[in-house]
């Protein structure tokens, strides 16, 4: 997302807990801020944030705005997943600060979605209106931006969005793996189902076979992608929200044991796609 916008020639600058990535960024022509409180951060007129869980995104705003350094107006965007209860509060506190505006805008579309800007943005925000100052950046990382409702919904629409991608890819994945047992050859069998009604991304673009499609963490050993324990976590804020709102479903709570398993076993940082391997080694 940060090379797309520097080879569009928008200056950015980044901080990041990695400094194998910033490097990385630099190399590109980021850059380089020292701390949070750095002022090439806090006199930006956009801050992006895209961490791990609500308490790195609560923590993260909360610092900035306590540098009493934000320029007024300026606009939060967080592509993170978190719990969208959080994002509202967040979105309250931002809002609060000298006529600030914070978009939640997690993304779909994977790591070859953010390299190739094609991601989809999920917004949330007060106004439609507050998407407008921004919407060249979110046209330079992605290809679709989708206003979701207020404050909050772009989480809701994502947790929904994830909970479905991790139940197609327990069935791709079982299916698969039957399809194996019984002799047939992965990609002769991949080439059906996405001809034919079984057709979803978790097998036409995202395959969790390896061989079956090249540069996916599937042929990779399953490295690079969509972690496990990001999963995980995603799902359970979903069984979280299915609780509060009563909503009803049985896919979802199986689809999470499964992941829980995988992460219990060590496997947080393979791809998503690795509960092909947890069926392949009899552990379901």
């Amino acid at each position: 997302m940060t090379n797309n916008l520097l080879a569009k020639g928008v200056p950015v600058v980044v901080y990041d807990l990695s400094e194998d990535a910033m490097a990385k960024c630099e190399a590109n022509g980021a850059t380089i801020a020292s701390s949070l409180n750095d002022p090439e951060i806090t006199s930006a007129s956009t801050i992006i944030t895209m961490l791990p869980s609500s308490p790195h995104v609560q923590s993260t705003i909360t610092t900035l705005l306590e540098t009493n350094a934000i320029k007024p107006s300026t606009t939060f965007i967080d592509s993170s997943t978190i719990d969208p209860s959080v994002s509202k509060k967040l979105s309250a506190l931002v809002s609060a600060h000298n006529s600030c505006k914070m978009i939640d805008a997690p993304v779909s579309g994977g790591v070859g979605g953010a390299e190739a800007g094609t991601l989809t943005f999920m917004a949330g925000c007060q106004s439609a209106s507050d998407l407008e100052p921004v919407r060249k950046y979110f046209e330079i990382m992605g290809s679709n931006l989708v206003h979701t409702g207020g404050a909050g919904t772009g989480c809701m629409a994502k947790l929904c969005n994830n909970l479905a991608m991790a139940i197609s890819m327990v069935g791709t994945s079982e299916a698969m793996h039957l399809g194996e047992k019984m002799g047939i050859d992965g990609k002769v069998l991949a080439g059906i189902m996405n001809t034919s009604t079984a057709r979803c991304w978790s097998s036409d673009t995202y395959n969790p076979v390896p061989g079956v499609l090249p540069n996916v963490p599937s042929s990779k050993d399953w490295e690079g992608g969509f972690g496990v324990a990001l999963m995980l976590k995603d799902l359970r804020l979903a069984m979280d929200a299915k609780g509060e709102c009563g909503a009803s479903g049985i896919l979802g709570t199986e689809a999470t044991a499964l992941y829980e398993r995988m992460d219990e076993d060590g496997r947080g940082k393979k791809d998503f796609g690795f509960v092909y391997r947890h069926f392949t080694d009899g552990k379901n």
